[in-house]
């Protein structure tokens, strides 16, 4: 064979090694060695003018390394990319989110524990204003009443994140802030277990949070929501109160709300008095007149699937539940397991429509064009939230067709 050839098999032979999965596996090396630079050169002085000790830092950091099996990372170099099936996936009936095996196991649950910690859950709510079942249904959907693993070494999750992660800045505040919750003795380095993103303990506090909301309510000097449940329940009842929970008041009822009435009135910056919802025809499902203490109180209709499931008029401490997962689901699910943890409530009396269905990326195509058409849907994420929901009502009523205020693939096709 002729030089030059030997050559030219040797530059192939070095081109295949490169590209290679082994040779791109081989990068990851770099980027811990990066990473290593970073903490020393970059987050150590931050840390170090919030106060923290450099004995707290490098306990925290010891043995710590990336983990790139946690998702929404960008490796150095590379450009934030939006994975394709965000935008294809499929979503489901609101009614998926109540399936009898969940609700059941946090109901379940949640009236096992209310005997069990009756005394202190009344102290709680002496002390907050929450009731406990609210706390109880919080802390059965959170983390199975402190029963599910959470396996993850909370520096290895924040730190991947705040290097790694699309939302950098936010992560790295996080991280300064479990750094702190160390340096102040709350728990040890070693300890401090979180979720794979990065949330603590059985209430699944943020560092942020922990920092503002938790509280030592076994009067033992540590604020320890990752094995104390008196410092759980109490912190999960604080975080509420925080957010500004109304004592005394319900967080809301299943009501039949009339064809006269529009759903396109939904919404926490539409509320009216429950006097005056009574007066257009809206009505309790169980027959009961709203409380009388209510009927000066603003109330707010909720209808998470439109006209093709249950409706609510729902008082501000719904909203407070959704600070803690922003999500119309979620505060509907802790409000309704409350119910059935307090007083054995049954399920919704309306049932939830088959809809759903649609992809992402189809909502999100409808939420824009309704934005061209001067609506204000909430954004184009995907999910039909109640300003998507409402302004599908009223484009629905201007065009003389019965508003049902959700999304379906003929109304995508012809609001495009």
């Amino acid at each position: 064979m002729r030089p030059w050839m030997n050559a030219l098999w040797a530059l192939i032979g070095l081109i295949v090694m490169l590209y290679t999965p082994a040779s791109l596996a081989a990068s990851r090396p770099q980027v811990e060695a990066q990473y290593q630079q970073w903490l020393d050169n970059d987050l150590w002085p931050d840390a170090k003018a919030k106060g923290i000790s450099r004995a707290t830092f490098d306990q925290a950091f010891k043995g710590v390394t990336l983990n790139f099996d946690l998702p929404d990372l960008v490796m150095p170099g590379e450009k934030p990319q939006t994975p394709q099936k965000q935008a294809q996936t499929e979503f489901g009936s609101p009614g998926k989110y109540f399936n009898d095996k969940t609700v059941n196991n946090v109901t379940s649950g949640g009236t096992a524990r209310a005997g069990q910690y009756a005394r202190i859950l009344q102290s709680v709510e002496k002390t907050y204003g929450v009731p406990g079942e609210i706390v109880l249904a919080i802390w059965g959907r959170e983390s199975g009443f402190g029963s599910v693993k959470i396996p993850y070494n909370a520096f290895a999750v924040l730190g991947t994140k705040a290097f790694l992660a699309t939302r950098k800045d936010m992560f790295r505040k996080e991280l300064l802030a479990a750094l702190e919750i160390v340096e102040k003795g709350y728990i040890g380095a070693g300890s401090m277990k979180s979720s794979w993103a990065g949330a603590l303990g059985q209430p699944q506090f943020m560092p942020t949070s922990y920092l503002e909301h938790a509280v030592d309510f076994d009067g033992d000097g540590k604020r320890d929501i990752w094995n104390s449940v008196p410092d759980t329940l109490g912190s999960i009842a604080h975080y509420l109160a925080q957010y500004g929970w109304q004592r005394g008041r319900d967080w809301g009822y299943e009501v039949t709300v009339p064809e006269s009435v529009s759903c396109a009135l939904e919404g926490p910056d539409q509320g009216k008095p429950f006097s005056t919802w009574g007066k257009l025809g809206i009505k309790r499902v169980n027959g009961r007149p709203f409380p009388a203490a209510e009927a000066k109180g603003e109330g707010f209709l909720l209808m998470p699937a439109g006209r093709h499931g249950p409706a609510f008029i729902v008082t501000k401490n719904f909203y407070v539940l959704k600070e803690y997962n922003m999500s119309d689901l979620y505060a509907l699910f802790i409000g309704h397991v409350s119910d059935r943890i307090a007083n054995g409530a049954a399920n919704f009396t309306a049932g939830w429509g088959d809809v759903g269905g649609l992809y992402r990326s189809d909502i999100a195509a409808l939420q824009r064009a309704l934005e061209k058409k001067g609506y204000d849907a909430g954004g184009a994420d995907g999910f039909p939230g109640f300003k998507t929901r409402r302004s599908i009502g009223d484009w629905q009523s201007k065009q003389g067709m019965a508003a049902t205020c959700f999304p379906d693939k003929a109304l995508v096709a012809a609001i495009r």
